[in-house]
């Protein structure tokens, strides 16, 4: 149908955390569906494999009608022509995520003009929530449980040694 809205939120999510997860849930609400777009990125070792990350993610979200989970390799504009996508969503903690997310949404509209791209502002609860910082923790056996949903958690607790 003509006016069913698809939006992209593109990241790693490695891993996913409860900021992301908000992110998801205030999206779906914008949009008749959302993808939530797993990006493969050859310049980063990831700590869980991109089918584990979409798997997690998959059910952290189950109970969201819209919203799927898709891998994706490649130059993001293009995925989302591919799809008829009209929108990117990007989530903003802080004022250094803007500086970022500013420069990339101009690139994204000189490659795709009808691509929108549209912020969120993280809820309070998670704005110092990062992938970084969870993987940080994780790294040095610390409790990532008010980070991360529970699949995620019980996920990195299996990648520690016994």
């Amino acid at each position: 149908m003509a006016s069913d809205r698809l939006a992209l939120y593109p990241g790693s999510f490695d891993p996913f955390t409860y900021g992301h997860l908000d992110i998801v849930r205030r999206a779906a609400r914008l949009f008749d569906r959302l993808e939530v777009t797993v990006a493969v990125n050859a310049a980063k070792e990831p700590l869980l494999p991109i089918d584990d990350r979409c798997r997690l993610i998959r059910e952290c979200v189950a109970d969201l009608p819209g919203v799927t989970v898709e891998p994706f390799e490649g130059l993001l504009v293009d995925r989302a022509q591919a799809r008829g996508a009209v929108a990117l969503v990007r989530g903003l903690r802080q004022l250094s995520d803007f500086d970022y997310e500013f420069r990339m949404a101009f690139a994204n509209r000189r490659l795709h003009g009808d691509l929108e791209t549209v912020f969120l502002m993280t809820s309070e609860a998670h704005a110092l929530i990062s992938a970084s910082i969870v993987r940080e923790i994780h790294q040095w056996g610390g409790d990532v449980s008010s980070f991360v949903p529970e699949p995620v958690r019980a996920a990195l607790a299996a990648l520690r040694p016994s």
